[in-house]
């Protein structure tokens, strides 16, 4: 197995500590200036708060529901938490589950900040996650109810141990990456990824004529990674009482989904293969676009050239790479960008979050493409007698800079500003209905904030309701909510804008 040459000059592990403290500073003042200034929370971390309340009275259906591993992040710093405030604020438990975030994102620094030192050296290792922490929207993803960056969490330290089995040949870190990918598979299936590319990359060795490492160490590799897998896994798996997460079982369940989903007809007898093909072709296509699209939401623009141009940089340069970097990267990219392909397909939504692990791991050649730019806008300055010698990184930092400016405001701008009518109508719900009053609603993040009961509804209003939140067009006409009701509040959903939005509040009567 391959070594691997971290950099031309020797790197002081005190060197990489100044580093990471750097870092984790910078992730820490931003993580708590977001969290500080939310408006509100993400619609899924209701229901990850909901999830994490329930361990104390009933843990074996939250076990078998949704994956757990979240909630009960949550719930544990919530118990700590409740050892210097009170319990029963919901804004307890809101700080508890934004601070598990934050927690998880600073600590998948740590192997991240090594993972890059293996891929690109040191150096462009700090410039690629500082330039992951100043994304506003992996930021955020860091400051929100979201299980996405507790994920990363996992799946950086499983690939720093995969990489550090690989390179330096020891059998039994492969045992790590099965035990830490069984953890991660307990906040999203998706972590299992790992014991992937770790069986994949065992295979193909062993398969070799000509390899270092004898097949019966690599059979021992093998071994370790599936039962270091099974021991997290296979309890939670009883625990469950299912083998496969929900959406895999669908997945093979109803293959003709995707199908129908193109086709759109119930009878399939008369259609071609040639319509089909088209059809395929033309999802494919369109989700390809959506995953760029996410993916440089997530780099904001700016940073979508410097990182093609490293990609094409450095995979170019057959002497540079290492054969674990073309090995595991091209997979990683290939695997993910199926399931997302198929989330798309099979269930019709994508989002940033989706595409935040692809942001994650690809970073890391983002400083390579920026030294790229440097270097040439270097080339056509020096004929103008600038002072490029004296300062060769000069033009690096300026286009460091300018990316810094141009993601600022937004990184600096509050969680959903734009969501404070919610708030407001969560306010006016506290001070001016009772305790026991049931809310019907078409976001439950508004009866939580209340700290009332609420109930979600599409027509019909819940019978025990005694308020309805209805979110309307501007200037729209009273609807008929089926029961004798009186308009008791109304707020814009967005006051500096005048959004077209508005939140009404009616009381049943």
């Amino acid at each position: 197995m391959m070594a691997v040459k971290l950099e031309a000059k020797p790197h002081k592990s005190k060197d990489d500590a100044i580093n990471l403290l750097i870092l984790v500073f910078i992730a820490s003042l931003i993580g708590v200036y977001l969290i500080a200034t939310t408006v509100l929370i993400a619609k899924d971390g209701i229901y990850y708060i909901e999830q994490a309340q329930k361990f104390t009275s009933d843990p074996i259906s939250v076990i078998k529901g949704h994956p757990s591993g979240y909630p009960f992040l949550i719930f544990i710093a919530h118990k700590f938490v409740t050892l210097f405030s009170d319990s029963s604020s919901p804004y307890t438990w809101i700080y508890s589950a934004q601070s598990v975030t934050l927690l998880c994102k600073m600590l998948a620094l740590v192997p991240l900040y090594f993972l890059g030192k293996f891929l690109v050296g040191s150096k462009k290792s700090f410039w690629a996650i500082f330039i992951l922490l100043i994304l506003p929207y992996p930021a955020r993803f860091g400051s929100d109810v979201l299980r996405d960056w507790p994920h990363v969490l996992f799946l950086a330290v499983g690939f720093l141990f995969l990489f550090f089995g690989v390179t330096k040949g020891k059998w039994w870190m492969f045992g790590i990456v099965g035990f830490v990918s069984g953890l991660g598979y307990m906040i999203r299936p998706e972590c299992a990824q790992l014991v992937i590319y770790g069986f994949l990359w065992l295979s193909t060795r062993s398969l070799l004529p000509k390899n270092k490492v004898s097949r019966f160490k690599l059979a021992i590799s093998l071994f370790v990674l599936l039962v270091g897998f099974a021991i997290p896994v296979i309890p939670y798996m009883k625990a469950r009482e299912r083998i496969l997460p929900e959406k895999v079982k669908e997945l093979f369940v109803s293959p003709h989904q995707f199908q129908s989903d193109i086709i759109q007809e119930k009878d399939t007898t008369f259609l071609n293969s040639t319509y089909i093909t088209a059809g395929t072709t033309g999802k494919i296509i369109e989700v390809s676009v959506k995953i760029i699209e996410e993916l440089s939401d997530n780099l904001f623009y700016y940073f979508v050239p410097a990182l093609f141009i490293g990609i094409y940089y450095r995979f170019s340069k057959k002497t540079v790479i290492t054969d674990a970097e073309r090995f595991f990267l091209p997979a990683f990219v290939l695997l993910n960008i199926v399931m997302v392909v198929l989330l798309y397909c099979f269930w019709q939504y994508i989002s940033r979050r989706h595409c935040l692990p692809l942001t994650v791991f690809l970073i890391f050649y983002v400083p390579e493409g920026l030294d790229v730019l440097a270097l040439w806008l270097r080339s056509r300055f020096s004929k103008a007698q600038l002072e490029t010698n004296r300062h060769p990184r000069l033009f690096f930092f300026i286009l460091l800079v300018i990316g810094l400016s141009i993601c600022l405001p937004k990184l600096l701008r509050p969680l959903r500003l734009e969501k404070q009518g919610y708030r407001d109508a969560a306010k006016w719900l506290r001070e001016n209905s009772k305790k026991g009053d049931t809310i019907a609603l078409q976001d439950k993040r508004i009866s939580f904030y209340a700290e009332r009961k609420g109930l979600k509804y599409n027509k019909e209003i819940p019978k025990q309701a005694k308020y309805v939140v209805r979110i309307e067009e501007n200037g729209t006409e009273e609807p008929d909510l089926g029961r004798t009701a009186k308009k008791e509040y109304s707020v814009l959903e967005d006051m500096r804008k005048k959004s077209e939005k508005k939140l009404v509040i009616y009381r049943i009567l």
